[in-house]
């Protein structure tokens, strides 16, 4: 058997016909008296060859050769029912149409012809050879022209039949490839806007794009696209936390609108911030934080992706449109691809941005570098080697005058040249301690607390936990030396402390705590962070930034007269970061 592409038409009718025919020759016969046992047998085989085909019809399958199948078992049918009613005594001397009506809806006029001719001849030889022929003749002489007209009227209509069902057909695969085109166009527009949402490394370019994607997406899926009003909305850094969403790009807002920011906690947005799936939401003039925005009073509908990648949440892509029922479940669908292709894009352009800003700040800590041994060089060796030359020259002039004064004087320069030969050493150590890379984080502390106390007669400190030092790798160990030698190097210059503490210890499951405290003068935070633009050191930034390094946050705590304290906590696995950057 096979199956057809369409639903059988032809075969329905055929067998909702034969249903009629059966019905009637029943009714017929039973009126006569003459439903005979023969009779009955015939219509019972009858409707289950027709039940047969029905099912075959209602399943759009078909048999082998069924047209003809069909054709022959009607006229088979016809010629018994017709002799077991008694032919010209009976009154089935019509069932020659049952036939015909086959033959004309599966071949048209002329097999309803061809149908109707040869039931005529089979019916008048079967009459003729038990009846008078001149009476026989008379009596189905009428029925020869009632079947060819009757073959004619079924041949035209199932001529009109086909006709009809061929121009459904058509139209049908018309209608398929009007949508296929549509289909392909769509694809085409998302594959286009998708993969320029993709290549672009700019942020601002990223909304605009994941926008317009929405636009032109709806567009082409038989929407209103343009009454619809979208906006890109993210939180906004408000120092360390985020609290509100700002209006980062929008369409068909108003310039109210854009200034406005929403906590991101009830309604639509705060339903889809919380769970983190795409919310549809009805009625929005009366949503507690859309209703704020003017532009969205006049909206029934609207739909809010949130923009999440892992467990950052960067803010929420809203659609809204004035008709109720216009985000349908095929609209979402195409939405929630352009919410996770911008998702992607945005933390692609946000991890360039950063990129460049750590290559714009890695440049800074360079010459900030250069200007600290620039500095160092200048106020130190410098200095020193300066006075070496004027106290050699100074020497030598009395060494013809007084020889204890010149001897004295030699003993000054080399007291200057040894102290200046720390200063460099200890310049050396700072830049690349190597006693880090082969003994670790708290030899390379002890060995700068001695160079401190032996250079610069600093007293400092140090207290590590050992075990807490175990678990940190050796990048870390590096990062964490630079703070500490940073921040003992600022008290040494600028706190005029008589004491210096270091400590690395436990704070916690999975978190270390630096602290680097002094008994000096202290100073206003504040004041100094505001006045950097101006100053030609940046300490305290570098620390702030080489604790981002080790994903660490940094607090300061000082004021006037009262010492300093620097404070970092550090991380020592993934979720303790997340943890600790989600609690700050």
């Amino acid at each position: 058997m096979r199956s057809n592409h369409s639903p059988n038409l032809v075969d329905w009718v055929a067998t909702s016909l034969r249903w009629l025919f059966l019905l009637g020759f029943s009714i017929s016969l039973s009126i006569e008296g003459k439903l005979t046992l023969a009779a009955q047998i015939t219509l019972l085989v009858a409707a289950a060859w027709n039940l047969s085909l029905t099912f075959l019809a209602a399943f759009e399958r078909r048999m082998p050769g069924q047209r003809h199948l069909s054709v022959a078992g009607d006229a088979v049918i016809a010629i018994l029912l017709y002799y077991f009613s008694g032919m010209l005594e009976g009154e089935l001397l019509w069932v020659g149409l049952l036939p015909i009506t086959s033959a004309g809806e599966y071949f048209l006029r002329r097999g309803a012809l061809l149908a109707a001719l040869a039931f005529w001849c089979i019916q008048g030889f079967l009459t003729l050879s038990q009846a008078d022929p001149s009476t026989s003749a008379l009596e189905l002489a009428p029925f020869a022209i009632i079947y060819l007209l009757w073959g004619l009227l079924i041949g035209w209509l199932g001529w009109g039949m086909r006709l009809e069902l061929t121009r459904a057909q058509e139209r049908l695969l018309s209608a398929q490839k009007q949508a296929e085109r549509l289909e392909r166009e769509r694809s085409h527009a998302l594959y286009k806007l998708i993969s320029a949402l993709g290549a672009t490394l700019n942020y601002q370019r990223v909304l605009d794009t994941a926008l317009d994607l929405g636009y032109t997406t709806l567009a082409t899926t038989n929407g209103d696209s343009e009454r619809m009003v979208c906006a890109v909305l993210l939180f906004a850094d408000n120092g360390s936390a985020r609290t509100e969403l700002k209006v980062a790009a929008s369409r068909r807002l108003l310039a109210a609108d854009r200034r406005m920011l929403l906590p991101g906690t009830q309604g639509l947005i705060g339903r889809a911030i919380d769970e983190g799936v795409a919310q549809l939401g009805k009625a929005v003039p009366k949503d507690p934080e859309l209703s704020r925005l003017v532009a969205l009073r006049s909206c029934q509908s609207a739909y809010c992706i949130p923009l999440r990648m892992g467990l950052e949440t960067y803010g929420v892509l809203l659609f809204a449109h004035p008709e109720e029922g216009y985000f349908t479940p095929e609209r979402c669908e195409i939405l929630d691809i352009i919410g996770r292709q911008a998702v992607i894009a945005m933390q692609n352009a946000r991890l360039y941005r950063d990129l460049e800003q750590e290559k714009e700040r890695i440049m800074e800590v360079q010459e900030e570098a250069r200007k600290k041994l620039a500095r160092d060089l200048h106020d130190g060796p410098t200095q020193s080697v300066a006075a070496l030359a004027m106290r050699v020259n100074f020497a030598r002039r009395l060494m013809s005058k007084d020889a204890a004064a010149a001897a004295d004087e030699l003993y000054k320069v080399e007291e200057l040249a040894r102290r200046t030969t720390k200063e460099i050493r200890h310049m050396l150590f700072t830049l690349r301690p190597l006693v880090l890379e082969t003994q670790g984080l708290v030899a390379a502390l002890e060995s700068m607390a001695e160079k401190m106390k032996d250079t610069y007669n600093q007293t400092v400190v140090i207290d590590a936990d050992e075990q807490v030092v175990s678990q940190l790798e050796m990048g870390r160990q590096g990062v964490i030396f630079y703070i500490a030698e940073e921040a003992v190097n600022n008290a040494r210059k600028h706190a005029q402390a008589a004491h210096v503490w270091v400590r690395l210890k436990s704070a916690g499951e999975d978190m270390a705590l630096l602290e680097i405290e002094d008994d000096g003068v202290g100073f206003d935070a504040q004041v100094v962070e505001e006045g950097y633009e101006s100053r030609g050191s940046l300490g305290i930034v570098n620390m702030r930034e080489r604790a981002e390094l080790v994903n660490g946050i940094l607090t300061l705590d000082t004021s006037p007269g009262r010492g300093t304290r620097v404070r970092v906590l550090i991380p020592l696995t993934e979720e303790a970061a997340d943890q600790l950057h989600r609690g700050r």
